[in-house]
């Protein structure tokens, strides 16, 4: 077949397959599968040896199994029992096991006697019988053709509501015969030999339906490099382009960095000292500066990025920072506002809660070059908000913003310096991948007499012991502070919640001490009116949902208690964590834990009680939450990763980080013939992203 042809087959809407129609087309739809190429590269999640499956008999607690038995008994739960699951007992060759499901109502409609099901899940032990805990399931239907389900490695797909798993590996299967070797090669030969890597058609057939586990490993390291170069190559460009455009050099004498520093009651580090040259350096030079600045929680990134905003504001030019959050952009107004204040720099704040008379104000002296230094959220990057000389652009948290957002504000000014701060520190290659158009500088020391916080979890029984400790730190000269979650959900039970408690605590247990309650609903005045009394000693125990994540600086508390912590992710645990222990005190994190903890979130305790190490955080988080949400790549303007893997894959994206860079540095914008499979891949790859359309 011509490519030409070829490539229109693979571009045919999956509706007009054979056996899909309206209905299941809309349900792959929801998969992001809408044409035969989205398809064969919707790689299985997973694949389960079926030669092999294991006899009941030979279940071991602890260890996950895939296995296969007749449905002999059907248990659902009473109505309105929510915490007894639906059992099936089954029944194979060898004897007899239980499965069983929580919270899956559906289930009594699904599961009769006499089927037979294939489980795959981990094994466990209750009341001394061997059940299967939450397995995946398929019903074995009669007549089918059991060569695809059993008796060889069998792919399991990611699903969705409606769509069930053996038909979805059907369609699979016939879609693969059929168009497998359609799909055209992009890598050039000699990348191809070099790599020793499989041909595209041949890795996306054994990535579906391997023979065996040699081919399976092969597919999937040729299709995790196809998807590295391709997001290496998309930010090998942007970087390029960015490195050949003209930028600001922004290089005044430094009086105004001098004065700030010669005002700070301490040294820097030798790491702040590095990290600040290469800034300093970077801001100097001709083109923009890309820089992603990682810190831990209480390295001092702050006063790095205030050294910059005033290298830029001493040059002549305005500086913007952007925060996530309303709360976050706050906290940075006041942080930055106390730093810069004295030396007469002129600061505005800009969120989307201002009344619109307030904010047209403030976007006006900003237009006119009146404020030097704007903190906000993302409502810097909207219409309407116009720099009359923007220097400098400093976004923190960058993995909450996407890089079509960063590439929008850079864009209100003539390319200007971008400074990307995240204290979620990232293992250097992944770093690299995620981060690809960015230099990365690590602060990698903590200031001087930051120690290590003991971190315990208790459980509610202990609640007693723990105020007559919170009661010792206080008469020791502490202060304390207890935080709440607040899901957004639940936001009005949260907030009623935690007022309760400060009430509680100020009234029946510290009726001697002062108890003040910090939350989002407060205005911006009221929020720094209680810090700033909190700072100075004057509130003893400060009840707060989560508006004191990241920013705040009070050496003298010694105390973080956080109630529900099984509610909290892992990393927001470590940025509350990282309020204490700035002082010279010994410091405490109490995670306050109440009922049945599920596994993740006993996961989560755990790594917060085994480390204080942000890195071995940060790795745990991203083998808990995926990298798509781990990094935001969803919603970063990133192309989505499909077959990489990012903690398995670190030395494959590097191979392919180094390929991408060689290809660019001889092919700047991939116009040579033997680029042009490659070109037309990364086109489409990045669809509508960063305007990479207009290569070329």
């Amino acid at each position: 077949m011509k490519q030409t042809d070829a490539a229109s087959t693979l571009a045919t809407p999956l509706r007009f397959v054979k056996g899909v129609g309206p209905h299941r087309a809309s349900q792959l739809e929801r998969k992001g599968l809408r044409t035969i190429e989205d398809a064969l590269l919707f790689v299985p999640l997973r694949h389960e040896d079926r030669t092999r499956l294991t006899p009941f008999r030979s279940l071991v607690p602890g260890q996950a199994a895939t296995c296969s038995g007749v449905i002999v008994g059907v248990s659902p739960p009473p109505p309105g029992r929510s915490r007894v699951p639906f059992t099936v007992m089954l029944r194979d060759s060898s004897g007899y096991a239980t499965a069983s499901w929580f919270g899956w109502r559906y289930l009594a409609r699904v599961l009769k006697r006499g089927q037979q099901l294939v489980l795959h899940g981990r094994v466990g032990r209750y009341k001394g019988a061997i059940v299967l805990q939450q397995p995946d399931y398929e019903v074995v239907e009669n007549g089918e053709d059991e060569r695809l389900h059993t008796g060889r490695l069998v792919p399991v797909y990611s699903l969705t509501e409606g769509l069930p798993q053996r038909a979805l590996r059907s369609l699979m299967w016939r879609l693969v015969e059929s168009h497998a070797a359609d799909v055209e090669e992009v890598l050039p030969d000699s990348l191809r030999a070099r790599r020793g890597l499989v041909g595209r058609a041949q890795a996306i057939r054994d990535a579906h339906f391997p023979e065996t586990d040699a081919t399976l490993a092969a597919a999937s390291r040729r299709l995790a490099f196809d998807e590295g170069l391709l997001l290496q190559l998309g930010l090998a460009i942007l970087r390029s382009r960015v490195a050949r455009a003209r930028g600001l050099a922004l290089n005044p004498r430094g009086d105004l960095v001098a004065r700030l520093r010669a005002r700070l009651p301490w040294k820097l580090t030798g790491a702040q000292e590095r990290v600040w040259e290469e800034i300093r350096r970077d801001m100097a030079a001709p083109h923009p500066m890309h820089r992603l600045l990682q810190g831990d929680v209480g390295s001092g990134k702050t006063i790095v990025a205030a050294q910059g905003v005033l290298t830029a504001i001493e040059a002549g030019y305005q500086a913007a920072v952007m925060a996530p959050t309303e709360i976050l952009a706050e906290q940075h107004f006041m942080t930055f506002r106390q730093l810069l204040d004295p030396l007469g720099v002129r600061l505005t704040l800009l969120t989307s809660s201002l009344k619109p008379r307030e904010r047209a104000a403030r976007r006006a002296v900003l237009a006119a070059g009146e404020i030097e230094c704007v903190v906000g959220t993302h409502a810097l990057v909207q219409e309407g908000v116009d720099f009359r000389r923007l220097g400098l652009v400093v976004v923190d948290e960058q993995h909450r913003f996407g890089v079509e957002q960063r590439a929008r504000l850079r864009g209100k000014g003539e390319h200007p310096d971008l400074l990307v701060m995240t204290a979620t520190p990232i293992p250097r290659t992944l770093a690299l991948t995620i981060y690809g158009d960015l230099d990365v500088s690590v602060l990698d020391e903590l200031p001087p007499g930051r120690r290590p916080v003991v971190t315990v979890a208790r459980s509610e029984g202990k609640r007693r012991a723990i105020y007559k400790f919170l009661r010792e730190q206080v008469a020791g000269g502490r202060q304390i502070y207890v935080v709440y979650p607040l899901v957004e959900e639940s936001e009005a039970l949260d907030l009623k919640a935690a007022t309760d408690m400060a009430r509680h605590l100020a009234d029946d247990v510290f009726p001697d001490l002062v108890v003040g309650l910090l939350h989002g609903r407060l205005g911006f005045e009221e929020k720094d009116a209680i810090m700033r009394r909190f700072k100075a000693g004057e509130i003893h125990v400060l009840v707060s949902t989560t508006v004191i994540e990241v920013g705040i600086d009070v050496p003298n508390a010694s105390v973080m208690l956080i109630e529900h912590a099984e509610r909290f992710g892992l990393s927001q645990l470590h940025q509350l964590r990282g309020r204490v222990g700035r002082g010279e005190w010994k410091s405490y994190c109490i995670l306050l834990t109440s009922g049945h903890l599920t596994e993740e979130a006993q996961r989560r305790v755990d790594a917060m009680t085994s480390t204080n190490d942000g890195f071995r955080i940060a790795e745990v988080d991203l083998e808990l939450r995926g990298p798509g949400e781990f990094f935001g790549t969803r919603q970063s303007g990133l192309p989505e990763f499909r077959a990489v893997d990012l903690l398995r894959d670190t030395s494959l994206l590097e191979e392919a980080r180094r390929e991408a860079s060689a290809i660019i540095a001889r092919d700047r914008e991939l116009s040579d013939p033997a680029h042009r499979a490659l070109r037309a891949e990364l086109l489409a790859r990045w669809r509508g992203k960063l305007a990479l359309a207009t290569a070329g």
